[in-house]
């Protein structure tokens, strides 16, 4: 395919199709000049789509706000000496519990790398280019109690938290949360209930929630709203920060 005129480069440029003129820059011409048309143009759409794919998961990726980057699900240490389970990590790692709207939740003893495996899932899930953000349970109780003194802020935040098709909170109950937070989290959990996939890391087993929630109807309707149709995964005792800064000494 022979070098585009300005005028049609301009076009391609204001229809945002950067990616295919990039395609068409970068094919060879001695090695594409006996192909027909039709197969040129296959290749050139191939590689214009390939570099459209990458850019929108990286921009998912960066927009997630992952407290681990560069987490990878298919590269978890320690597996045995973890008591991790290969198969469930695998199952997790398709993504396909997005798609069933089902919650994960990673508990275990800190520094049990339950923060590195919901950055993992969460990065794992941009890379299938589905929408997830992570966040840390004080992180969303100051985001909270911001938004409440805005006109309409409480129902900003809400729609902003319900929209993500897999969330992320990290720190899950750390400490026990407010009236306020409570009353927040039964109508974000509501919003999310059968319509998305959320992911807690949590130090707290689940028979310890309920205390945990305040032992009242609020913590027995956000409950009711988690812990159903859920994947339960023991990160265990095994201390990976221990382990890791034993590894760079």
């Amino acid at each position: 395919m022979s070098r585009l005129d300005t005028e049609t480069t301009r076009k391609l440029r204001e229809m945002n199709a950067g990616e295919i003129l990039e395609a068409i820059d970068a094919q060879d011409q001695t090695l594409s000049m006996g192909l027909p048309f039709e197969e040129r143009v296959r290749l050139i759409v191939d590689d214009a789509y390939s570099s459209f794919t990458h850019s929108k998961v990286t921009g998912l990726i960066r927009r997630a706000g992952l407290r681990y980057p560069n987490a990878d699900l298919r590269r978890i240490d320690l597996l045995d000496e973890r008591g991790l389970n290969r198969n469930v990590l695998a199952q997790l790692g398709s993504c396909s519990f997005v798609g069933r709207q089902q919650n994960v939740v990673f508990q275990g003893f800190t520094g049990s790398g339950k923060s590195y495996l919901g950055c993992a899932l969460a990065k794992r899930a941009c890379e299938n280019r589905v929408r997830a953000h992570y966040v840390r349970m004080p992180d969303l109780e100051e985001a909270w109690v911001a938004a409440q003194d805005k006109p309409g802020g409480a129902g900003k935040f809400l729609r902003k938290y319900a929209s993500f098709t897999l969330l992320v909170i990290d720190e899950w109950l750390l400490d026990r949360p407010t009236d306020s937070m409570r009353g927040m989290l039964l109508e974000l959990m509501e919003r999310r209930y059968g319509e998305t996939s959320t992911v807690f890391c949590t130090q707290y087993l689940q028979k310890d929630w309920h205390q945990r929630l305040g032992s009242g109807v609020h913590a027995d309707a956000i409950m009711d709203r988690i812990i159903h149709n859920t994947v339960w995964v023991d990160t265990g005792s095994y201390n990976m920060r221990e382990h890791t800064a034993l590894a760079d000494a």
